[in-house]
């Protein structure tokens, strides 16, 4: 057995020999929480080893090859207020690659009435908060003169809202929105429209805290926080390729196709992470794995309740991709009501397609659908994306696949909340990261960032270094 300092397919192990008390650190997962811990770890003068089960970095936010297609597993976006996200971009020096739009506007296609397809958008003035969606609200035509102003009243009723009471976990938030004068066709059009995508729920499944911090922060705290940002390259270039040379960079060594099989405390007072046919030597570990990974590798009395992590639900996203002889969508994106198309995305740039145009269809709260043949899928889309588009009524289809994430994100139900771990563990040296833990927010990539800005400063702390170069926000992810 080694300290950390043998080879694993004849490529060495990080060698930690060197090192005096406190240096080393192991984080056991490549996603985005994983790859954040690395970084703002190494940022900080420890050395790291990065240890990922796959063959690549991403977590569930990456790219794979279809012929000549480079392809996104799903479609990710963030918004400017997405402060943890945006670092991250920064410092992989990928933000140019997946900027923010200069201001919120988000066409809305209803195809549920009888006078055929109608447009809306959502989209924001340069005015203070709330004003800066007022002349967006007053002529959203999806709904009626009555519910926008009721949405309006709601909005300032959400606002008011403490997002630190526990007993907004408890409720859930489509109770919330019928208390507050909510009809079912505004909750349709309006506040399903966001939170289905943003919270993988809809209202009535999904916790009034969780809600509330997604509208609060997104449309309710500053005009430009809810600008749609998302990348115009494939995922994998921003979390793989430039991933790997930002940590190569800091000094971390990765270790792709390496799954650890335990973490247990060692005679020094601090751990030995195995891997097949190796063992390494850690002053700190953190667990960036699902949940459920996380708790088959958490040794005894590491939590107060190991079980909660099981209990945390979770909740799958569908992506639909079609690839067109032709352009058959203007625009960079959109949304639809009365359909089961909920949003489409032009991919063709990003997927390095020559000619023709390529869709990707973002479906969440998949649960009916998840396990739906590719053929009945295509059966029931294809007609839907005629209806909603009219160019594509006499376009080929060239290819059309789908792609599943059966558990995308934990689900948002009420209660989530108290089961929802912090970083620090009550074994010292091992700590937690994850859109998961206990972030605030929803399964989403700026918590997936965030938890790991969290279980750093939490480590660096244990061992009496620097927390000066996180960046700002880490107080809250702490």
């Amino acid at each position: 057995m080694t300290q950390g300092n043998g080879t694993r397919d004849g490529r060495p192990l990080a060698d930690v020999s060197a090192l005096g008390p406190g240096g080393h650190a192991v984080v056991v997962g490549g996603g985005l929480a994983g790859v954040t811990t690395a970084l703002a770890l190494a940022d900080a003068g420890l050395r790291v080893t990065l240890l990922e089960g796959r063959p690549r970095l991403g977590g569930l936010a990456f790219s794979f090859q279809r012929g000549d297609l480079t392809v996104d597993n799903g479609q990710h976006v963030y918004l400017r207020c997405c402060t943890a996200y945006r670092w991250f971009l920064d410092r992989i020096g990928g933000a140019a690659l997946a900027p923010v739009q200069d201001r919120l506007d988000v066409p809305v296609v209803d195809l549920g009435r009888a006078e055929g397809n109608r447009l809306g958008r959502l989209r924001r003035d340069a005015l203070p908060v709330p004003l800066h969606l007022g002349r967006s609200l007053a002529t959203y035509p999806h709904l009626s003169l009555a519910e926008r102003a009721s949405v309006g009243r709601a909005a300032l009723a959400l606002k008011g809202l403490d997002l630190a009471d526990p007993a907004l976990d408890t409720q859930d938030f489509g109770s919330w929105l019928t208390a507050h004068g909510q009809s079912a066709r505004a909750v349709e059009a309006l506040w399903d429209l966001v939170g289905v995508a943003t919270l993988n729920a809809v209202a009535g499944d999904a916790s009034l805290g969780l809600a509330a911090m997604v509208f609060k922060t997104g449309l309710l705290s500053d005009p430009g926080a809810a600008d749609i940002g998302w990348a115009r390259v494939p995922l994998g270039e921003l979390h793989d390729r430039l991933a790997r040379e930002a940590l190569d960079s800091a000094g971390v060594r990765t270790e792709v196709r390496t799954r650890v099989t335990s973490v247990s405390a060692n005679e020094r007072g601090g751990w030995s992470v195995q891997v097949p046919g190796e063992t390494l030597e850690a002053d700190a570990v953190v667990l960036a794995v699902p949940q459920r990974e996380a708790h088959d590798l958490l040794p005894d009395g590491a939590l107060d309740a190991p079980e909660n992590l099981l209990e945390i639900g979770t909740a799958p996203i569908l992506n639909v991709h079609v690839v067109y002889d032709r352009k058959v969508l203007a625009a960079p994106f959109l949304t639809a009501l009365g359909t089961p198309v909920q949003w489409v995305f032009d991919r063709t740039e990003a997927s390095g397609l020559k000619e023709g145009q390529y869709l990707a269809l973002s479906q969440s709260t998949a649960q009916n659908e998840i396990d739906e043949p590719v053929a009945v899928l295509r059966e029931r889309y294809l007609p839907e994306l005629e209806r909603l588009l009219p160019r594509a009524r006499g376009a080929e289809v060239k290819d059309f696949f789908v792609t599943r994430e059966r558990t995308a994100t934990f689900a948002p139900a009420p209660g989530v909340g108290r089961l929802r771990p912090g970083a620090r563990t009550k074994a010292p040296g091992l700590y937690l990261a994850g859109a998961w833990t206990a972030t605030g927010w929803p399964a989403t990539m700026e918590s997936a960032v965030r938890s790991g800005v969290g279980a750093a400063a939490a480590a660096l702390g244990a061992l009496g270094r620097s927390r000066g170069l996180l960046p700002d926000f880490f107080e809250e992810a702490a």
